[in-house]
């Protein structure tokens, strides 16, 4: 996946406002996760309607906007730990 230059303005804008070990600890909801569970098992099976569809691919730009944060956060911890 290509990272789109928007992404790092959005995490770098995240970043002013949370702490980088509560960006690091955070996860969605159970209801997010289930959800999202659901929206796959639908694509899997090929259920999905459109709207799922653009739903499951909203979540998956938003998991790949969290990876980001959170490896860049990893990466400032360690980079002040050394």
């Amino acid at each position: 996946m290509v990272t789109n230059p928007g992404y790092f303005e959005i995490i770098d804008f995240i970043f002013k406002n949370k702490s980088l070990d509560q960006i690091i600890e955070f996860h969605p909801s159970q209801a997010v996760q289930s959800r999202v569970e659901e929206l796959i098992a639908n694509e899997q099976e090929g259920t999905i309607t459109e709207q799922e569809r653009l739903e499951l691919e909203d979540y998956m730009q938003f998991d790949h906007i969290m990876t980001l944060m959170k490896a860049r956060a990893a990466q400032v911890l360690a980079s002040r730990a050394s």
